[in-house]
């Protein structure tokens, strides 16, 4: 049976692969609040329960948190062994009086843009996670018979931090290991290109207190003998950046490469609009590395960001003191050939050593996480984009994505499996947010993406 086959199938059983969807949506599998603990186990459920009834031999793995489902189909055949990944939790509602319905009574809605899936996890990721499977019944029902070994691996902590994650992997390498991680949790490129991403920023967070003085003090009496702990702050992040934004801690950019020629191309060719990217936040001039360009700043290059500051008095009214101590929290995204805790040592030396006599530092790190780039020179990468647009009908990508999925480094670092990352996500979709959706469309060609990818690939 050929490709277009599986094509019509697709078609035809959409508006049943819809309902399908919607039912997973009403279960409330919030990961981050133990009130719904049995609703995560319920999501689990559901998902070994649709992998048995396609013939696939799935089961609800325990973890000290929420369960992981895993499953595994299809012959040993020389053919690649694919594994999918997908996160069946989902991000808390609150505040639950900015969404226009239920976020857990979804819903198909008829937009001026098309239709949408809306409800909390139609996008990130139960819409997205439900493409491999109705590729998969379709592919089934069409065919007879798998197109090669396949694994299915969802978890319940994404959206938590997935602290059972690398545990458990670590302890079941053997049977998850695949020659490629297809991993659906991203999006298009400006929401009209299908892309695969190549590139993920790894993520450094530090905690700064500077402390000063034993309490605070009478600006009018130690105003000007004292050290103010601000003071020292501001100097230290100004001194961060340099007027051609550039990172001034000694080696930051260690290791850090500069694009191919080709890729460099391809992005060019993106023709990525940044005047619009930044006027949509009421902002107009790239302020990063002045001698890079604006897909460079936020997919290939590393960022310093301070996300806070706190210290003295910021209530209402005015009062006039010397804060004991000042704080910042301050992250860094960083590319591949960085290492994020040579990185620590030398922003956290630098600022030490900046500290003015009677000053002292104190540190709280939140992590520190490698960035993951895959090579492409293996022929699936090829055809896969090939796919895609030959699904999408306009030239597919390779981009980079400047926010951190560490999963994709886990595949690599744990199992020595190469991640592909393949999703259909769009910008307006609203994750994390009120009122999350999915374009129908997305849902839709993301199955027909699948199986076109399948039958390209083995």
């Amino acid at each position: 049976m050929s490709l277009d086959a599986v094509l019509a199938r697709i078609d035809d059983d959409l508006p049943a692969a819809a309902e399908r969807l919607l039912n997973l949506l009403r279960i409330k599998s919030i990961s981050t609040d133990p009130a719904f603990k049995q609703d995560c186990d319920s999501a689990a459920d559901w998902l070994v329960a649709d992998l048995q009834s396609l013939g696939i031999d799935a089961q609800k793995r325990p973890t000290p948190g929420h369960p992981m489902v895993v499953g595994h189909v299809g012959p040993e055949d020389g053919k690649p062994h694919l594994l999918f990944y997908g996160h069946y939790d989902v991000q808390p509602v609150d505040p639950l009086n900015l969404w226009d319905r239920d976020p857990f009574d979804p819903a198909i809605e008829d937009t001026d843009a098309g239709p949408v899936i809306r409800g909390r996890g139609a996008a990130d990721d139960k819409g997205q996670l439900m493409t491999f499977l109705e590729a998969f019944r379709a592919w089934k029902e069409v065919k007879g018979d798998w197109p090669c070994r396949i694994t299915f691996f969802f978890e319940g902590e994404e959206e938590s931090g997935s602290p059972s994650l690398v545990p458990f992997m670590e302890a079941n390498k053997d049977e998850l290991q695949a020659d490629f991680a297809m991993i659906c949790d991203t999006g298009m490129f400006e929401s009209r290109t299908p892309a695969i991403v190549t590139m993920l920023r790894g993520l450094l967070g530090e905690e700064l207190t500077i402390t000063g003085p034993n309490k605070d003090l009478h600006s009018g009496m130690f105003g000007g003998i004292s050290i103010n702990p601000i003071r020292v702050l501001s100097r230290v992040i100004a001194s961060l950046h340099d007027d051609q934004g550039r990172i001034t801690i000694p080696g930051f950019y260690d290791g850090v490469q500069e694009l191919s020629d080709e890729l460099e191309a391809q992005w060019q060719g993106l023709a990525f609009d940044h005047s619009k990217f930044l006027g949509d936040v009421d902002l107009s001039h790239p302020a990063g590395e002045q001698d890079r360009t604006p897909l460079e700043m936020i997919w290939s290059r590393p960022t310093c960001e301070v996300n806070g500051i706190g210290g003295g008095y910021q209530g209402d009214g005015f009062k006039t003191v010397l804060p004991s101590q000042a704080s910042a929290k301050i992250s860094f995204r960083l590319v591949a050939g960085q290492d994020p805790l040579a990185i620590r040592a030398s922003f956290r030396k630098m600022v030490e050593g900046m500290l003015p006599p009677d000053c002292t530092a104190e540190w709280a790190d939140h992590g520190a996480s490698a960035a993951s780039g895959t090579p492409t020179d293996d022929p699936a990468f090829a055809k896969s984009l090939k796919a895609l647009s030959d699904e999408w009908g306009v030239p597919a990508a390779y981009i980079g994505c400047g926010g951190s999925i560490p999963i994709a480094g886990h595949f690599q670092n744990i199992l020595d499996t190469t991640p592909v990352l393949i999703g259909f996500g769009k910008d307006d979709d609203q994750i994390h947010s009120p009122n999350e959706k999915y374009d129908m469309e997305s849902f839709h060609k993301g199955i027909r993406s699948w199986a076109r990818i399948l039958d390209a690939i083995t």
